[in-house]
C-alpha cells in the first residue's frame, strides 16, 4: 500500500512535458520517465539485460529501447515487447499536482527476469586431455567463387599440415567463408554494455563469429594468424576480427575474467610491401593485451619491399621458397613447444631454424 511519503516529486511540468522520454531522479531510484498524449508515465530505467540506461534510449512504438542492446520494455507497463511479455521492469504510478510530476515508489510493480538458456560460449573455459590442438585464422579477403592464391594463406597451409604430421588436432577458419558483423561499440557506451559473449553473438544467431570465440576461449592452445600486407598494416578482416574481440580483453579490466588461459600466438605475415615489423607490432601487441603467450620468434613473414611492384613475382617467391616453407613449420613447432611448457611444464628443445626468414632466398636459386 502506497503512502503519502511515497510520493516524489521529480520536477515542473512545463520543463518535463518537452521531452517524450528522459531520465528523473525520484530518491535514489532512477526512472524512464515518458510523456505522451499529455499524460506522464514511469518505468524503472535499469534494463534487466545488464542494467542499461533505459531513460537514455528512444521509444519505439509504445516501447522504451535500451540504447545498449535494445530490448525493450512498455513505456506504461514496464513488460517486455511482444514475446517476451514475461521479462518486465518496475513501472510506477504518475500523477501532476499543482504543476509538478510525482511518482509513487510504494506502487511499484514486480521486475521479473525470465530464465534465458545460457549461451554456449558463456560455459567455463576447461581443457580437455588430448594432444596440442592448433587454429589457424586466414585473415585473407577475396570473392569465394574465384578464389587465387595467397601468399598467407599457402604458409598458413603448410604450418597446419605439419602441425598435423607431429600428432596436432587442427582447424582453419578462413574470415572470409564468415558472415559476421562488425563491432558496433558497444564498449564506447559503457564498459559494461561490452559483455561476454558478445552482445552480437547472443542477440544475432546468424554471426558466424562464434566461431572463432569457441576456438580461441575453449578449443585451442595455439593460434596461427595468417594476414596479407595491406596498406602498411594487417587486413581489413584481420582488423574486423580483433575489434569483435574487444569483448574478450574487456572481461580482464570490467570482470576480473581471465579467459584465454595457456594460449600461445604465432603469424605469419607476407606482402608486397615492406612493413612487415610495424604490422607484426600492432598483432603482438594486441594478442599481449589478450594475456597470449609467444614463442621465440613469433612470427614469419615474406615482402617484396618498396621498389618491386610484380605481384606475380611474389606469388612465384613464396609458392617456390623451400626456406619459407621450413620457417612455416618451424613457426608451428616453436609454438607447440611454448603449448607444451604451460600446459605441462616441459619445453621441447628443437634444432634451431633461423627466425622469422628474413632475407631468405626465394625462388630457383635455392
Amino acid at each position: 500500500m502506497s503512502h503519502d511519503e511515497d510520493w516524489v516529486d521529480v520536477g515542473a511540468v512545463d520543463e518535463l512535458e518537452k521531452r517524450e522520454l528522459q531520465p528523473v531522479l525520484a530518491k535514489r531510484t532512477r526512472l524512464a520517465l515518458t510523456y505522451r498524449a499529455g499524460k506522464f508515465t514511469a518505468i524503472s530505467s535499469a534494463c534487466n539485460h545488464v542494467g542499461g540506461p533505459l531513460a537514455e534510449g528512444k521509444l519505439v512504438g509504445d516501447y522504451v529501447e535500451c540504447p545498449w542492446h535494445y530490448w525493450k520494455f512498455h513505456h506504461a507497463t514496464g513488460r517486455g515487447e511482444p514475446g517476451f511479455e514475461s521479462d518486465a521492469v518496475p513501472a510506477y504510478a504518475v500523477k501532476v499536482e499543482n504543476g509538478r510530476v510525482l511518482v509513487d515508489l510504494g506502487s511499484a510493480t514486480r521486475r521479473h527476469k525470465s530464465p534465458h538458456e545460457q549461451h554456449p560460449l558463456a560455459r567455463t573455459p576447461k581443457r580437455e586431455p588430448g594432444p596440442i590442438r592448433i587454429v589457424g585464422i586466414s585473415t585473407t579477403a577475396m570473392t569465394l567463387t574465384k578464389e587465387r592464391f595467397s601468399t598467407s594463406d599457402n604458409l598458413l597451409d603448410e604450418a597446419l599440415a605439419h602441425a598435423k604430421s607431429i600428432g596436432c588436432d587442427t582447424r582453419l577458419v578462413k574470415l572470409r567463408e564468415l558472415q559476421f558483423r562488425p563491432c558496433e561499440g558497444f564498449y564506447s557506451k559503457s564498459a559494461r554494455a561490452c559483455t561476454w559473449p558478445c552482445s552480437i553473438t547472443q542477440m544475432d544467431p546468424d554471426d558466424q563469429l562464434d566461431q572463432v570465440y569457441e576456438a580461441f576461449v575453449h578449443w585451442a592452445d595455439v593460434y596461427l594468424i595468417a594476414t596479407p600486407i595491406r596498406w602498411g598494416a594487417a587486413s581489413s578482416l584481420y582488423f574486423k576480427m580483433v575489434e569483435r574481440m574487444n569483448c574478450i580483453q574487456n572481461q580482464e579490466t570490467i570482470a576480473g575474467k581471465h579467459l584465454l588461459e595457456n594460449k600461445t600466438a604465432g603469424f605469419i605475415i607476407t606482402g608486397g610491401q615492406d612493413n612487415v615489423q610495424g604490422t607484426a607490432g600492432q598483432m603482438l601487441g594486441f594478442f599481449a593485451e589478450l594475456g597470449v603467450q609467444f614463442p621465440q620468434f613469433p612470427y614469419i613473414a615474406h615482402s617484396r619491399g618498396w621498389s618491386a611492384e610484380d605481384m606475380e613475382n611474389n606469388q612465384r617467391a613464396v609458392a617456390e621458397s623451400e626456406s619459407l616453407r621450413e620457417g612455416a613449420r618451424a613457426l608451428v613447432d616453436r609454438c607447440c613447444a611454448m603449448a607444451r611448457l604451460m600446459i605441462d611444464g616441459t619445453l621441447v628443445e628443437r634444432a634451431h631454424v633461423r627466425g622469422g626468414r628474413k632475407a631468405h632466398r626465394a625462388g630457383p636459386r635455392e
